[in-house]
């Protein structure tokens, strides 16, 4: 079995920072730290996290108000953090930077009047806060080329258009040509919202995923980034493409014709249940492993002040 590693892989930068401002916030505060939604959608992060002090819950008032509370790195609507200031709450904010940027965007469009596209899965965290940065019915959601298509704006002249950050490239351009072709003016971002490991990991898996007669995708059922890699695999000539948590959820008969495996995680995936895929397959077969990487990924992002040194002092 010959095994190929698409490179970047697993961990970006905004689930790297959500993670650690979850330890940090332990660390600074004590347990127990409760977080707003799964921090990153991966269930070994979520256990790991509890294991050492932090509790998750869905909605904001099943928070005490005498503990900190992390709001996750999708983002959330404006009324979450309004509504720990209400009660007096001390809250660290682990939206990534890049969803940030996308918040900021619509704001943008939205103080100059333009009307927005929001293109997106229903839903999903990162729409929901998207959509909560502004008043219900601004930002009009388009999730398929159909919808592209039948959208019909209330000013056609002034429209703008944003998108959440783990889609699929080649679907979203698609989306986006429409909208571009049937309302020239349509306003951009200034530089594209699908974040950089998104596009890095999708790129890998195009790289690779002709040679590979199957592709397993280390990732969770709800993350969205995940789910797009297994649809890129199977159209970039995979013969077959699977969505697997770890190793223990692979259909191993699946592998028993597979002269080569490719192997690649989302972006919440930790490296661990890599590692631990390829030591399961090494153990089933005769195996040699080789990285085909794409692209170096070296961007960091800073954690929140409130986490600081100084401002612990």
């Amino acid at each position: 079995m010959n095994v190929v590693l698409a490179a970047p892989r697993g961990f970006c930068a905004g689930v790297d920072r959500a993670i650690q401002i979850v330890e940090q916030a332990i660390a600074r505060f004590g347990a127990p730290v409760y977080v707003r939604h799964e921090i990153v959608h991966n269930r070994h992060v979520v256990e790991r996290l509890q294991k050492i002090g932090a509790v998750f819950v869905e909605e904001l008032d099943e928070a005490p108000t005498d503990r900190p509370v992390v709001f996750s790195a999708h983002g959330v609507p404006k009324s979450v953090p309004a509504e720990a200031e209400r009660r007096n709450m001390i809250y660290v904010d682990a939206t990534c930077p890049l969803v940030s940027k996308v918040h900021v965007e619509a704001q943008r469009h939205y103080n100059n009047g333009a009307e927005i596209v929001l293109i997106g899965h229903a839903g999903h965290p990162e729409v929901v806060g998207t959509l909560g940065q502004l008043p219900d019915g601004v930002i009009q959601l388009v999730e398929t080329v159909e919808d592209a298509r039948n959208f019909q704006p209330k000013q056609p002249d002034k429209l703008a258009f944003v998108t959440q950050t783990t889609l699929s490239v080649d679907d979203t351009a698609e989306i986006v040509g429409i909208l571009q072709e049937r309302f020239p003016a349509i306003a951009a971002p200034h530089k594209e919202d699908i974040c950089y490991a998104t596009t890095n990991r999708q790129a890998a898996v195009k790289a690779m995923a002709e040679r590979c007669d199957v592709v397993l995708v280390i990732g969770s059922e709800t993350s969205s980034n995940s789910k797009r890699l297994v649809e890129v695999a199977v159209r970039a000539g995979a013969r077959h493409a699977a969505l697997v948590e770890d190793a223990d959820a692979v259909d191993w008969p699946i592998l028993d014709t597979a002269g080569t495996v490719g192997i690649t995680a989302g972006a919440s995936a930790p490296e661990t249940l890599v590692e631990n895929l390829i030591t399961a397959i090494g153990e089933r077969f005769e195996t040699s492993v080789e990285e085909l990487r794409v692209t170096d990924e070296d961007v960091v992002f800073k954690l929140p002040r409130i986490l600081s040194s100084e401002a612990a002092e």
